[in-house]
């Protein structure tokens, strides 16, 4: 089978995984459940968005940013715990894709707002792209291929909407978004492409309608 990509995610995790697994053994132990961040982690998301949606997008971009060590912990925790069910992966991957839907609806209404309508079909592409990456990986996973390529995975994603959010150089949230609506998409293809070429490679479902 062909090997995986080793993706930015992958890196960070890495790197981080000494002092991600000490905290997490240690919120562990005073009885934080991984559930409980991977909520937590939304409702922080749910703040950053009311802001950006109405043109508070550096104090939005910051929010987002101080609420990133939860999207890890929830993960850490569960190690430390040893749990061995499978709905955290579900409710944290549900809640990712609420997340982006509330960040690009955020910035989607307050270009809205500002009559610039084609900023909010743009966000509207960028979401969709989003969608697609995360949901051809998932679908692929389920027929047993792990498919990690494209460059806009949830972590490139978030990088380049801080940077477009948090800096307050004119033009740059426009060029973010440009830059978000073409990649997301191009990435959601690449791993249409790829699932195309390697799902004979291992066993996997009939095709469903759905």
């Amino acid at each position: 089978m062909t090997p995986s990509p080793v993706t930015l995610t992958d890196r960070l995790r890495t790197i981080t995984n000494r002092w991600m697994s000490q905290i997490g053994l240690a919120l562990h132990r005073i009885g934080i459940h991984p559930d409980v961040l991977t909520v937590a982690g939304l409702v922080v998301v749910v703040v950053a968005a009311v802001n950006i949606a109405n043109g508070r997008f550096q104090t939005g971009g910051l929010i987002l940013l101080l609420g990133l060590p939860l999207d890890a912990l929830d993960g850490a925790v569960a190690r430390a715990m040893q749990r061995k069910g499978k709905f955290g992966g579900v409710l944290d991957s549900t809640l990712d894709r609420y997340a982006d839907g509330l960040i690009f609806g955020g910035i989607g209404y307050a270009f809205a707002l500002q009559g610039r309508m084609e900023y909010t079909v743009l966000a509207l592409a960028a979401l969709l792209g989003a969608f697609t990456v995360s949901y051809v990986r998932a679908r692929a996973g389920e027929a047993g291929l792990s498919v990690k390529i494209g460059l806009f995975s949830r972590l490139e994603r978030v990088a380049v909407l801080l940077v477009m959010l948090l800096i307050p150089v004119q033009g740059l949230l426009e060029i973010g978004l440009w830059v978000l609506a073409i990649g997301t998409n191009i990435s959601g293809l690449q791993r249409l492409w790829y699932v195309y070429r390697h799902i004979d490679e291992v066993p996997g479902p009939d095709d469903e309608t759905l």
